[in-house]
């Protein structure tokens, strides 16, 4: 099990990548912490979630 955004998921073993086409933010401006590091755009298909890990999708949404 992991967390993201503060839910316990089912999602050991997926990569990043995988996780953001699951919520429906493919293609979208987002930033990716795990474990409380960034995580790079270029690594989020070679970085894959273990059990405990918690990650946060912040996504950036435009406005004045």
């Amino acid at each position: 099990m992991v967390k993201i955004n503060g839910e316990l998921l089912d999602k050991a073993g997926c990569s990043v990548t995988d996780i953001l086409a699951d919520m429906g933010t493919s293609g979208q401006r987002v930033a990716v912490e795990l474990n409380e590091s960034i995580v790079p755009k270029a690594e989020y298909s070679s970085t894959f979630l273990k059990d405990g890990d918690t990650m946060e999708v912040v996504r950036f949404v435009g406005g004045g």
